[in-house]
């Protein structure tokens, strides 16, 4: 993003209105940590934030976060946090469902335009992710439409997933969970445990690896996953990297290639919750293995591969948020091969990472009382 977002009167009283209280103790500096790359002080950049899930920078600076339970936020360039932005999408809040991602189109300074992943209700208390899009206005998102919905719909209130990528080559990398149903995973007529290839207004591509095999399965990237909610391009070279959780142990960091089964619930590196064994990947050799698998678990939830000048030590790292591990897990990647380099603590459930335009790294807390923390080195 390299443009300017102007405020409108409307947005900055919207802004000026936002309760105090929601930014006590934003700004400070909470704790140190030691890193490879030397002290890091960790701050609390905006406060007041419930259960959020995603965050996204706007070519401003500003910052698009989402909270579970339906509202989406922006925090301005001081840590202000604004009151919730009208139009949103009717949002299922069920389990570990509700609005989730939130993505800044790359032409977002032409067409100010804003994509959200969410779960959505259906009939008969089925449920299913959605991904839509509208126009970020001085008003909130107008024009909100879905451009994709997962298939079927499925009870319960689990594993829906989701990230939102954007390819290089001007695609939309969707990731989606199997739903806790497991055997949907291996079917290409589902969107189960797969990784979706969208063109941006959500139709197929042409070139998408079963194209031919019906609708379904024309939008299927590769398949065979549980449930991927960390996923990021690598500006190096172009590849998508996901990590995904894995039941009992074997959480996994994957490199998903066109067409490719990545194996669950057939095989992983991880057992079933009641302490049943799965088949580990090399027993299979039509599945493709996981680059790195963790257990005991991280239970990785956002990703972002670090370009920034704060952090020398750490280009072209991908930041993985632990949820578990509440931390940030840094991976060396290089190439197609990648190792855990360090973990940085941060004593706090971690959803989602971004790197911030003056090159910080800000990740959001999965809490009731959530945060944004800003990652920039001590002085």
């Amino acid at each position: 993003m390299r443009s300017t977002l102007t405020l409108s009167a409307a947005l900055l009283a919207a802004l000026a209105a936002t309760p105090a209280q929601a930014q006590s103790g934003a700004g400070q500096v909470v704790k140190t940590v030691q890193t490879s790359a030397g002290p890091v002080a960790v701050s609390r950049f905006a406060d007041g934030l419930e259960r959020p899930w995603g965050i996204d920078f706007l070519p401003d600076g500003r910052a698009l976060v989402t909270e579970k339970l339906g509202r989406l936020r922006i925090v301005t360039r001081d840590g202000t946090l604004s009151a919730p932005l009208g139009g949103t999408p009717k949002v299922l809040v069920q389990g570990q469902g509700g609005l989730m991602d939130v993505a800044v189109d790359p032409q977002f300074a032409q067409n100010r335009t804003i994509y959200l992943a969410y779960a959505e209700a259906g009939d008969n208390g089925l449920s299913g992710t959605a991904l839509g899009r509208g126009t970020l206005t001085d008003r909130g998102i107008e024009d909100f439409q879905v451009i994709f919905r997962q298939s079927p719909k499925m009870d319960g209130g689990h594993h829906y997933g989701t990230r939102i990528v954007f390819s290089d080559d001007g695609h939309i990398f969707l990731t989606l969970g199997e739903r806790n149903k497991m055997s949907p995973a291996q079917d290409r007529n589902a969107t189960l445990g797969k990784v979706v290839r969208l063109n941006r207004d959500g139709s197929l591509p042409k070139d998408n690896p079963f194209a031919d095999e019906g609708k379904v399965a024309a939008s299927v990237w590769s398949y065979g996953h549980r449930n991927i909610e960390a996923a990021a391009i690598d500006p190096r070279t172009g590849s998508l990297w996901i990590a995904e959780m894995g039941p009992a142990g074997g959480d996994e960091l994957n490199r998903p290639e066109a067409g490719k089964n990545y194996g669950w619930p057939l095989v992983s590196w991880g057992n079933h919750y009641d302490g049943r064994d799965i088949p580990d990947p090399p027993t299979r050799k039509e599945f493709t293995d996981a680059v790195i698998h963790w257990t005991p678990v991280i239970s990785p939830s956002g990703m972002a591969f670090y370009q920034g000048s704060l952090f020398p030590n750490w280009q072209g790292s991908a930041l993985i948020g632990g949820l578990s591990a509440r931390a940030l897990v840094r991976v060396a990647i290089d190439g197609t091969t990648a190792k855990e380099a360090e973990r940085i603590p941060l004593d706090a459930r971690i959803r989602d990472v971004a790197q911030g335009p003056d090159g910080a790294l800000y990740v959001i807390t999965d809490a009731s009382d959530g945060a944004v923390l800003r990652l920039a080195p001590a002085k």
